[in-house]
């Protein structure tokens, strides 16, 4: 396929992440070898001081420019562009640790991100890892970033997390809430509404008819309401009324097989009941590769699914793999959401 051309592709602002932690690193070594260029108009958005600091990490010297605003960006040169927000001073912030600082200037450079999207400046934001309690700290008193981005965006309708390796990707009815909690939510309602998501996620990723199977709450599909009849009265009820309705949706379809299947490619998508359900065999199975979506936003939000590992942090071995996915999603999904707009 022909590559497109430079004032097609979509412009991707990418966030070095909380500078206590890895993200400034990836994201220069990244952008250094230059392999997304074809993928995205990137501009790193931050600060140039956190940037460098990344370079150093990484032990690369990339030519790299920066810019008071997103409009001054001359996309032919080839150097990185830098929208330098002057917010954050690395020598004020320990690294390798948690710091309600730089968690509350980390939520303000986001903030600016989202507002850079909502104007149409920016066509998706990816992010380098965050630190979810150091964000509350710092004063972000949401959940999770999730929630902070749905408050932000001012979004009213049902949104969730995808969780993407390159086998398939998984979505919750439920998210970050207590086990107990989480099981009085399940409901027809709730299951149609994350496999709808699930649907026009995956549809916006490439997947033109996603095969989604829906996970059992209880153990062995609660054996015919022996371990409870969950399955019987709110899950299978719930599947057969979206496949009357098109949806190319299968289960309940118990959940220490449906990751079998999915592995094999029976699945595109893997709908779960509650977070950790999910989030055990997507860790286990790609790590180091796994890239999170925040889906049904007006904004797209992508990010790698690890953390910030201070354990490693400045010995310039960090792993670029699952944010360079990040990035080759946000910027296929910023794709097809244009192709929608345009249709």
């Amino acid at each position: 396929m022909k590559p497109a051309a430079l004032n097609e592709l979509p412009v991707v602002g990418l966030m070095l992440g909380d500078m206590t932690g890895i993200g400034p690193e990836i994201c220069a070594r990244l952008l250094d070898s230059k392999v997304l260029n074809e993928v995205a108009r990137i501009a790193v958005v931050g600060d140039v001081r956190v940037f460098e600091l990344g370079c150093k990490d990484a032990g690369v010297q990339p030519a790299w420019r920066s810019h008071q605003q997103l409009a001054d960006i001359d996309w032919s040169d080839p150097a990185i562009a830098v929208v330098d927000l002057g917010n954050i001073d690395p020598e004020l912030i320990p690294r390798g640790e948690m710091s309600a600082l730089s968690g509350r200037l980390t939520g303000d450079t986001l903030k600016h991100m989202i507002d850079l999207a909502g104007a149409g400046e920016l066509d998706a934001i990816c992010f380098a890892s965050l630190n979810k309690a150091a964000l509350h700290l710092g004063g972000w008193k949401y959940h999770d970033e999730h929630q902070m981005f749905a408050a932000l965006t001012g979004q009213k309708g049902f949104f969730g997390e995808m969780n993407v390796i390159k086998e398939f990707a998984t979505f919750r009815v439920t998210s970050h809430i207590s086990l107990r909690q989480a099981i009085d939510l399940i409901s027809p309602e709730r299951i149609a509404l994350a496999v709808g998501l699930a649907h026009n996620t995956l549809r916006a990723n490439g997947v033109e008819n996603p095969r989604i199977a829906v996970a059992a709450l209880n153990p062995h599909c609660g054996e015919g309401g022996l371990f409870g009849d969950e399955e019987i009265t709110i899950i299978r009820p719930a599947v057969e009324k979206l496949q009357a309705q098109g949806i190319n949706c299968s289960g309940p379809v118990s959940s220490d097989t449906i990751f079998l299947k999915a592995l094999k490619g029976e699945y595109d998508g893997v709908v779960m009941m509650y977070h950790d359900q999910g989030q055990i065999a997507t860790k286990l199975l790609g790590f180091n590769k796994g890239v999170t979506v925040t889906a049904g936003l007006s904004a797209i939000f992508t990010t790698p699914a690890h953390g910030t590992a201070f354990d490693i942090v400045g010995q310039g071995k960090a792993d670029t793999g699952a944010l360079e996915q990040a990035l080759r999603i946000a910027g296929r999904m910023a794709v097809a959401k244009k192709s929608l707009v345009r249709q």
